[in-house]
């Protein structure tokens, strides 16, 4: 390793496939200037719409949104490799261009974190289900009305 790359403050770019076991991403994408305008349902439909159906290099898995951001798990399709911040770029473009709310604007890249254990995933999971209670905005985490899942990723 480079010693001037020891000490970033930032995340390695890129993500390579692992092959003797699952590839699963923890990501987290924030709104522009952290605008709260993410937690809705117009929001989560559109997005529902454009990872089922054309952005679907990756497959997202459990997800939540939070007013100014979202937390998902993503997990690299079979078929040719998309790296993830490619197809975030793909996802975010096509909700833009789709929201007709030129305020409604993702920040550039995201936030991921790798799934290296079982562990790692039920507490990633819990942290993410656990958002909305930390914020102060519902007691109990089934009652955030805006979380669901498209495919089921397992460790």
């Amino acid at each position: 390793m480079r010693e001037d790359l020891a000490g970033r403050h930032t995340p390695a770019q890129g993500v390579l496939p692992t092959y003797d076991g699952a590839t699963i991403l923890w990501c987290t994408v924030c709104t522009e200037q952290r605008g709260d305008w993410c937690a809705q349902d117009s929001v989560m439909t559109r997005l529902l719409e454009i990872w089922a159906e054309t952005a679907n290099a990756w497959l997202v898995g459990d997800f939540l949104l939070m007013p100014d951001h979202l937390h998902f798990f993503a997990t690299p399709k079979e078929g040719p490799w998309v790296d993830v911040e490619r197809w975030t770029a793909y996802w975010k473009g096509r909700f833009s261009k789709s929201s007709g709310n030129p305020a409604w604007c993702w920040q550039r890249g995201l936030f991921h974190h790798r799934i290296r254990s079982e562990r790692d995933y039920v507490d990633k999971g819990v942290y993410m289900l656990q958002n909305p209670v930390r914020a102060g905005l519902v007691n109990d985490p089934a009652a955030w009305p805006w979380k669901g899942r498209i495919h089921t990723i397992r460790w």
